[in-house]
């Protein structure tokens, strides 16, 4: 073990020495961290002084700089570059993380001097605060109050006993994903078998089965292999296995099973909610959400229903016609079990021959103009053209991992704004799927001058390092990395993320960035999405990768005109995740039913397609077990109302438009949480919004 003098974590740094951290630092330095933190607390709680803001609230705000600073690495790495010793090391230090947050949340002494300046503050209507001061008394107060500092005592140890488990539980799920999704290796050598797929897809599966030390090609569960196999293959038998390995993740009789911990989970947030005197954990977490109550979210699910539901069912009927004609069966003549039925794993391929017969176009047809580093110029060069950033390859900085690409963000005026990290390809030590994070976050730190005799201070502006981290399509032996559209809408998505950390300008780093409401924080990605089929975008970058040639006008238009191909199913496929997430979360008694039963009817009147037995989708639906969106899923479809509506602001404008575009990054992106999300979108929109933009996107309306 590294002695406290070799630590990285404690010696001062301007960038993350991922290059002189080892495994054996971060024990330790979670442990001083904590440490600090515990000293901190009781220098806040020992003060002689009465409570003020300046001595309590923000004396908080200013704890456990260490330890951030140490878990936000391990943490972030635990998802994108674990090891077993990692593994091993979070779970061991899982409770104890969270013993350490409850000590803080749980002490009487550090409550009381913060109820004191909530209650005095509030009396006079929190006059003497500005708006961000404001908010951060409201949510420490708050905070303390939902994590039990309220509780008698005995409820206390309850809320610990809770909480702690649920940490322990919810690494595990994540933990069991990732094994069971490596576990898995669909190995084939005949050609026959991988008949239909392009050769985009066995030129991965080839390196793949190389670097797997198999001849042939071998095919995974991570995306970027799964999704060309199941559009592709014409091999029905080997769709449906595939189908299955990916659907029936973490419900075999191993070691990686997660149905137990599922109910145990599900169990503990209703505990946890009723020991607080709500009924269900739903009632619990959304009176911190825009959507504010239960009601509101199943207004907005059974609306999206209404709308989409007879749209949805008319795309999967014209596939499954397709299905049926293209294999010369008569569906009326089938039994109910009759195996020939068309199927979920059918989907996917007959309904990318659908869109190619309708629209002449399919995802391998744009691979060859979306070189991924012709993307990131397109996706950066739209940022500049949006807000006048640059981004400045920084190759001395260093990174976790060779995938990795570092980047100065740069404001228009030239001044620095962020340390931006890149991490795009898949491996077997990386989650599924994409996500955004912070390595560190943005806020403003007070500072005295050398002027003694007036006591001046300053503000110092401490900038964000954020990353975003994908699992795109890998280069080849013998192509670059080519992505698809669907891609190349991940890199945009995780971007709109990122740019929500990048633009940070608040003074506390509690109310920085992304840590806003749930409901809220899905607005900025999901806004950058919209660019994806819009043809000026894609004409400032998408060039084929060998000639140069620009992508043709007629490609282009075929784009934008199947942008709503399937729309209505791919809305069902959310909602019926989103009324899953609920079902769940509205429970008031113990959960002890079997779970794929419960998953079926939870879920079934947004269903467009079969249930097929054995499958289970909460078994891998780390979102809501593990992600912090339990009883939060539907944001994504409350936050694409949103940014549908902010999206149509700017076509009205003009999709570059720079007056809109400052708007929406002096309004929403840079403000964080420091007020109410409606709030920052009436001052940016001028209104509420209303679903009409998004089903007129849609073609719905």
């Amino acid at each position: 073990m590294n002695t406290t003098t070799r630590n990285p974590f404690f010696m001062p740094y301007d960038h993350i020495p991922f290059d002189r951290i080892t495994e054996a630092d971060y024990e330790p330095a979670m442990m001083r961290g904590m440490e600090e933190e515990d000293q901190r607390i009781e220098d806040i709680v020992s003060n002689p002084e009465p409570p003020t803001f300046e001595n309590t609230i923000e004396a908080l705000e200013h704890t456990g700089e260490l330890l951030s600073k140490v878990t936000n690495v391990f943490f972030n790495l635990l998802s994108a570059e674990t090891t077993d010793f990692m593994d091993e090391l979070a779970q061991r230090m899982s409770p104890i993380l969270t013993e350490h947050e409850n000590n803080i949340t749980l002490n009487d002494r550090l409550f009381h001097r913060v109820k004191a300046v909530y209650d005095e503050h509030a009396a006079e209507h929190f006059s003497r605060l500005n708006q961000e001061q404001k908010m951060l008394l409201t949510n420490c107060y708050d905070g303390f109050v939902r994590h039990g500092a309220n509780l008698p005592d005995e409820k206390k140890e309850q809320h610990r006993r809770i909480t702690t488990e649920l940490g322990v539980l919810s690494l595990q799920f994540s933990q069991n994903k990732l094994k069971d999704t490596n576990d898995f290796v669909l190995h084939l050598t005949n050609e026959t078998d991988v008949a239909g797929l392009p050769d985009s897809a066995l030129d991965f599966a080839k390196q793949t089965a190389k670097e797997k030390g198999l001849e042939g090609y071998a095919f995974t569960l991570q995306a970027p292999s799964y999704s060309p196999f199941i559009t592709y293959s014409s091999q029905r038998a080997l769709r449906q296995k595939m189908y299955m390995a990916y659907n029936t993740l973490c419900t075999h009789n191993n070691s990686n099973n997660n149905v137990a911990i599922v109910k145990k989970i599900v169990n503990l947030h209703r505990e946890l909610a009723q020991l607080h005197g709500f009924k269900t954990y739903a009632d619990y977490t959304l009176t911190r959400r825009m959507a504010e109550n239960t009601n509101n979210v199943y207004r907005l699910l059974n609306d999206l229903m209404k709308a989409y539901m007879p749209k949805a069912q008319q795309e999967v009927k014209e596939v499954e016609t397709l299905y049926y004609a293209d294999n010369h069966i008569d569906p009326s003549t089938l039994a109910a079990d009759d195996p020939r039925r068309f199927m979920p794993w059918d989907f996917s391929y007959y309904a990318n021959k659908l869109k190619e017969s309708k629209f002449n176009i399919n995802s391998e047809m744009l691979r060859p103009y979306f070189e991924l580093s012709k993307v990131k110029q397109g996706i950066f060069g739209l940022a500049t053209r949006l807000y006048g950033i640059t981004f400045h390859r920084n190759t001395n900085v260093p990174v976790y991992h060779p995938d990795v690409e570092a980047y100065d963000v740069l404001d228009k005026d030239g001044s620095y704004l962020a340390l931006f990290y890149c991490d795009f390809h898949p491996r077997a030590s990386k989650k599924s799927g994409a996500w955004m994070t912070s390595f560190k976050e943005q806020w403003k730190e007070r500072f005295d001058t050398d002027n003694t005799a007036t006591h001046d201070t300053k503000m110092v502006n401490s900038r964000p390092q954020v990353s975003i981290v994908m699992n795109l399509s890998k280069p080849t032996d013998t192509k670059p990395a080519l992505l698809t559209l669907g891609e190349v809408e991940t890199f945009l998505h995780e971007f709109g993320h990122s740019l929500h950390g990048i633009f940070a300008n608040t003074t506390y780093r509690s109310l920085s960035g992304t840590n806003v409401y749930w409901d809220f924080v899905e607005l900025p990605s999901q806004f950058m999405e919209n660019f994806a089929i819009e043809k000026d975008f894609l004409n400032t970058f998408a060039v084929h990768y060998e000639t140069g040639e620009p992508i043709p006008e007629t490609l282009l238009d075929r784009i934008v005109a199947s942008r709503n191909f399937n729309a209505a199913y791919a809305c069902m496929r959310q909602v019926s995740f989103s009324l899953l997430d609920m079902a769940f979360y509205t429970l008031s008694t113990p959960f002890d039913t079997d779970l794929m039963t419960f998953e079926e009817q939870a879920w079934k009147d947004a269903q467009v397609m079969p249930a097929v037995e054995g499958c289970c989708m909460t078994t891998q639906f780390s979102h809501i077990m593990a992600g912090g969106y339990s009883a939060g899923y539907y944001s994504y479809k409350w936050a694409e109302v949103l940014d549908a509506d902010a999206f149509s602001h700017f076509k009205e404008q003009g999709i570059f438009n720079p007056t809109i575009a400052q708007s929406f990054r002096d309004n929403i992106l840079s403000r964080g949480g420091t007020e109410p999300p409606m709030t920052l979108y009436k001052r940016f929109r001028g209104q509420e919004p209303t679903i009409d933009a998004l089903l007129r996107r849609n073609g719905i309306l």
